[in-house]
């Protein structure tokens, strides 16, 4: 059976690591804010049962309902699902708990990993494609849901606490990549690897950051995110930090972020029709 192509003009990223604690989701739901905030379309897929993207951006647990688990279970379309968020430009297809029985439940079905792929896709069919970004923030480990915003996905954006553990979850990670590539999606590729809770007064922050370097070159963003107190306080708040603090450090290094982001973009598709 074929597998459905989201439209080319949409680019679909997978924002992950199977290290849990490293600023994923914080990632996520930052740059998809920056991202709207620089004149982009966003939309996020929360795939983490534990709905943190959905809370983090200010989305009651009254108002999801329709989910990512409608999506990829019953069917139910992106339109259905999609939500908007009190940033212009940014919306989200949100999640909550009800996605921790989805590995059983598809445990039979046919296309289970395509299941997100299909829908995405589904999504631009009708001709006007609606997002330029689709995020997907997925869980820290290789699940269902892992493998469905895999699939879907045309490269895995990795966010990388700096500190030692960080990079054998890393190891592990690009293994995993290695795999769908090889029997789900062939077109996957690591778009880019983002230093997180950077902190310039630990040697070890800065060790661990030219190790990466050294290993992945110039797939390493420029831009780090600082360890930075709002970046945290925000989540509580509902809101992200851009929206929470902008002058903060942490926000002005998404925003950095989002702009090195589209350059990479940029440079890639004129690489392509070159």
């Amino acid at each position: 059976m074929p597998v459905e192509s989201v439209p080319s003009s949409t680019r679909v990223l997978a924002v992950a690591n199977q290290k849990g604690g490293v600023g994923k989701t914080t990632t996520a739901i930052n740059l998809g804010t920056a991202l709207a905030a620089v004149g982009e379309r966003v939309l996020l897929v929360d795939m983490d049962p534990q709905g943190n993207a959905s809370t983090g951006l200010g989305v009651p647990r009254e108002v999801r309902r329709v989910t990512i688990y409608d999506v990829v279970v019953d069917g139910r379309s992106i339109d259905d699902a999609a939500v908007p968020t009190t940033v212009p430009g940014l919306s989200i297809v949100p999640a909550d708990a009800v996605m921790s029985g989805v590995e059983i439940e598809l445990s039979q079905a046919e296309r289970r990993s395509y299941r997100l792929r299909d829908a995405l896709a589904a999504q631009g069919s009708g001709g006007q494609t609606r997002y330029d970004y689709v995020l997907i923030d997925c869980p820290p480990s290789l699940n269902l849901l892992t493998l469905n915003a895999m699939t879907a996905a045309n490269a895995v954006l990795v966010p990388l606490q700096c500190e030692f553990f960080a990079l054998e979850g890393l190891t592990q990670l690009m293994r995993n990549v290695d795999l769908v590539r090889s029997s789900l999606n062939p077109s996957l590729e690591i778009q880019g690897v983002v230093l997180t809770m950077y902190d310039r007064r630990n040697a070890l922050s800065g060790q661990v950051a030219a190790d990466v370097r050294a290993h992945f070159g110039d797939k390493v963003y420029e831009t780090v995110i600082p360890r930075n107190v709002r970046v945290s306080e925000a989540p509580s708040f509902g809101k992200p930090v851009l929206i929470y603090d902008l002058k903060c450090a942490g926000s002005q290094a998404y925003l950095k972020l989002a702009r090195e982001l589209v350059s990479r973009e940029r440079l890639r598709r004129a690489g392509l029709a070159a």
